[in-house]
Formats: structure tokens, C-alpha cells, sequence
């Protein structure tokens, strides 16, 4: 077994390979602008820092969300083409989880990651590969009273120190706790997200309501 996991749903850009019994490899830069530019050496690098071949890689994780529209979309498409080149499988994994394995915190605790507009992609667990509630999306005070008191980990915890009280590490995502994750799910048989986004909201883009009327002089 060869995993390479990927994701892009937050500002690190994050790319890893997991042999089925550890991480063999890790490339991570955090920059919530450069998703695109930054993916592709990512991966490069884990394969050199591995000593493998792209074309031993018997399957791809991909983080699927929650992210921001256009972050989001470079993981997933970039997965899907890894998967028709060498034809593999893509397992889906939501990319709070992968923050909640990298905490190994054995208890009621939530990922909180940054969800700009103020707001922010938040999860309960019960434990690091336990996720009690599904992903959304809220604005910190709105959610006070269900995360008081508990640990938080992510860049949204850390944003809103107020809120999440107890804010710790992690701040951001490993495609190495990804990857791990998904080969105790595989060595499991349990079954994964599709690959397909998870966005929770509709795109900060929008298209114009109205159009300017342009007629020939």
C-alpha cells in the first residue's frame, strides 16, 4: 500500500504518503492564496523526501471540506486527476477530522477552522477519530454556549479566544494525520465521503443581478 493524501480546504497546503504502517513522507506551506501554485512541488517533494515513484501509489485521500470555494476545488480536482492517470481509488475524508486524529485528544473536544466572514467550520468529537456532530458553519457566538468549556483546536479556535476558551494545537491540517487516518479506515473496511466538496455555504462570488444594457450607437 501507497497512500498519497492531499488537502487544500484550508491555508496549508498539505501533501503526504502513508506505506499502510506510517507516514513515510510530509510536504505542508501554509498560504490561503496560493493553493494552485503550491500543490503539485508539495507533492514532488514527499515523493523524493520517500525515495517513490508517483506510480506506486495504490490510492489517494483527499480532504473534501468544509473550505472556501476555490481552495477546496484545487485538492479535489487534482486528486480525481491523480486517480484516472494511475487508476486508483479516491477516499474522501472530512478535513476537520484529519485536525481531530492530529489532536489525540482522548475526550469531548471541537475543531474550529477559519471560515472567513467572520464565521467559522466547526465540529464536536468525543474523541480523535470520533466525530459526534456533522461539519457547519457558524459564527462564533452563535455557538458559545455548545462549545463552552470543551478543548479546541484549529485556526478558528485560536481566532476567537473568547469562544474557544481552550484553544490549542494543531493549528493546521496534516495530509500525514490524513493519510494515518484513512489507513486505519481502510485496515477497518469503513467506508469513506465521496470526493466531491463540502462547502456549506454558496460561493463568496456572485453573478451580477443586473447587467448594464449596452446598445449600438
Amino acid at each position: 500500500m501507497l497512500l498519497l493524501a492531499l488537502d487544500t480546504a484550508t491555508p496549508a497546503v498539505t501533501a503526504a504518503l502513508h506505506d499502510g504502517d506510517t507516514v513515510v513522507a510530509e510536504s505542508t506551506s501554509v498560504d490561503a492564496r496560493r493553493h494552485g501554485e503550491l500543490l503539485l512541488p508539495a507533492v514532488d517533494r514527499a515523493l523524493k523526501e520517500a525515495g517513490r515513484e508517483l506510480a506506486e501509489v495504490t490510492g489517494i485521500v483527499v480532504g473534501v471540506g468544509p473550505g472556501p470555494y476555490t481552495g477546496l476545488r484545487v485538492g479535489l480536482v487534482t486528486a480525481a486527476a491523480f486517480a484516472s492517470a494511475l487508476d486508483v481509488p479516491v477516499h474522501g475524508l472530512c478535513t476537520l477530522d484529519g485536525l481531530a486524529y492530529a489532536s489525540g485528544i482522548d475526550g469531548p473536544f471541537v475543531v474550529a477552522t477559519d471560515a472567513r466572514r467572520k464565521e467559522v467550520y466547526w465540529a464536536r468529537y468525543d474523541d480523535a477519530r470520533t466525530r459526534t456532530t456533522d461539519a457547519a458553519v457558524d459564527r462564533p457566538a452563535e455557538i458559545a454556549d455548545r462549545v463552552a468549556g470543551l478543548p479546541a483546536v484549529g485556526a478558528g479556535a485560536l481566532l476567537y479566544p473568547d469562544v474557544f476558551t481552550d484553544a490549542r494545537g494543531p493549528e493546521h491540517q496534516s495530509a500525514g494525520a490524513l493519510a494515518s487516518l484513512a489507513a486505519e479506515r481502510l485496515a477497518a473496511g469503513v467506508d469513506f465521503l465521496d470526493p466531491r466538496p463540502l462547502y456549506l455555504r454558496r460561493p463568496d462570488a456572485q453573478v451580477p443581478k443586473n447587467y448594464k444594457v449596452v446598445t449600438p450607437k
